[in-house]
């Protein structure tokens, strides 16, 4: 199993589906109507054969080098996943999207998570620039962004269609030669 430490309580992992699937449906049942209010795909998940329907359709995805889901893991749980939704070859370019358990929330495991694959990104898939949008009234998406370095590079009018109707996003962006200079900083601080 491909597996990337972040830390050592966390890592990002490629879904088994057989295996993920169970337990990635209970953390969206557990918050089914917190997590429906941005994560329009909520409603469709009815039971873990759905989503173990989903973890085999992204991990073909994978295969064919068009996105990139792992599986968060704490310590030995299972907590949220994250992505590259869609990789854009031609600009080396992609997408992130996250959700986590509500039993993960607030440890700074997304941040954490956001951070890791970002470097996956930039070391391993060369990417020039990675994108986070999120709702303008999704303040923990908003605030991820920016406590990772991303900058918010745009306002994109009614760009994101959640069950309640239509919302604004913003668009936050990392481009590579941003994050080596974070990463240089940081090295100059140990």
């Amino acid at each position: 199993m491909f597996s990337y430490e972040v830390s050592k309580n966390l890592r990002l992992a490629l879904p088994r589906p057989i295996k993920d699937a169970p337990g990635l449906f209970a953390l969206v049942d557990a918050d089914r109507a917190n997590l429906r209010r941005f994560l329009p795909w909520v409603d469709a998940l009815k039971n873990a054969q759905d989503e173990e329907n989903f973890l085999k359709h992204v991990k073909l995805n994978y295969a064919k080098e068009k996105s990139l889901n792992l599986v968060i893991w704490e310590r030995q749980t299972i907590a949220g996943m994250i992505s590259f939704n869609q990789f854009n070859q031609t600009n080396q370019s992609a997408d992130i999207g996250y959700w986590l358990g509500k039993p993960s929330r607030g440890k700074g495991i997304i941040t954490a998570a956001v951070q890791g694959i970002c470097e996956l990104g930039f070391l391993e898939y060369d990417l020039n620039r990675i994108i986070i949008r999120a709702a303008v009234d999704n303040q923990p998406s908003n605030a991820v962004a920016k406590r990772t370095g991303f900058r918010l590079e745009a306002r994109l009018v009614q760009n994101e269609k959640l069950l309640d109707g239509f919302h604004d996003e913003n668009q936050y962006v990392l481009l590579q030669a941003e994050w080596e200079k974070m990463q240089n900083r940081l090295q100059k601080k140990e």
